[in-house]
């Protein structure tokens, strides 16, 4: 049986993608590196962006009284 490989958490996602920005900011990545790290950050970046919609998606949501979730909208 294949093990499914761990997810990482959002934030060890984040912690990862602010070290990869500071790594080029450096300037001091060897170009092939930095190409690899590149790509890696905005793989990783999508991935956050992905689960922050997913949970904007279910937080905006509200339960009614009959159970239901239902949009959370406010009327002005």
């Amino acid at each position: 049986m294949e093990k499914k490989k761990e997810e990482i958490s959002f934030e060890d996602k984040i912690k990862l993608l602010e070290e990869i920005v500071k790594e080029l900011e450096s300037g001091e990545v060897p170009l092939d590196d930095a190409i690899d790290k590149y790509t890696e950050a905005m793989k990783l970046a999508k991935e956050c962006s992905d689960k922050l919609s997913e949970v904007s998606d279910k937080v905006n949501k509200i339960l009614l009284d009959n159970g239901k979730l239902e949009d959370f909208t406010v009327e002005e």
